[in-house]
Formats: C-alpha cells, sequence, structure tokens
C-alpha cells in the first residue's frame, strides 16, 4: 500500500475541504396527505408514491382510520330513517290523490 511521504498541513487540509458544501435538500409535497416530503420517495405519513400506495400497511391503516372515523349507523337509527321515509311516501300519495280529485 502507498504511503505519503510527507504529512498534509493543516492549511492545505482545510483549503481542500472548503469546497465541501451541504446543500438543502429538494422537498415537494404529498399529492395524497399534503405533507411536506423529499422529492422522489415515499411519503412517510400515508405511504402514498406517484399514482398510489408503495406501502400496503399504510393502505390498510388508513382505511381503519377512515371506518372509524364514520359514525357507525344502529337498527333503532335505521328503523327512524324508514319510519320517516314511509311518512313521506304517504304524504306524496296523499298529494297526488288530492291532486286528482281537484282535477276531476
Amino acid at each position: 500500500m502507498a504511503t505519503p511521504k510527507k504529512r498534509t498541513g493543516k492549511a492545505s487540509q482545510a483549503t481542500r475541504r472548503a469546497n465541501w458544501k451541504g446543500s438543502v435538500p429538494a422537498t415537494t409535497t404529498c399529492p395524497n396527505c399534503k405533507a411536506i416530503i423529499l422529492t422522489h420517495t415515499v411519503c412517510p405519513e400515508c405511504g402514498y408514491y406517484k399514482d398510489g400506495f408503495a406501502s400496503i400497511k399504510k393502505q390498510e391503516e388508513i382505511k381503519a382510520q377512515e371506518a372509524k372515523e364514520e359514525p357507525k349507523k344502529t337498527k333503532k337509527a335505521k328503523a327512524k330513517k324508514t319510519e320517516t321515509e314511509e311518512k313521506v311516501v304517504e304524504a306524496e300519495v296523499v298529494e297526488e290523490t288530492a291532486a286528482e280529485e281537484t282535477k276531476e
């Protein structure tokens, strides 16, 4: 292995290293969740990349969160809804019959 004949001085070493500059990485926003991410990388928040989800695990987590956010409908709520729908239908039938009687 080659070895240097003389040690590199501090000034020479410093001038050589003076050109090593750090740069700010390019960032963009995720089109799915609007989080700030590095360009050309998978979003760490939602697992989205380009046209779809790169991480199946993240996709399942998001679907689970969306399912939790939706209010659960109980049988009572459905029953109340059907009762009100029936009342609306009955009211429409009564209006139609009244309209027919006035025409005659």
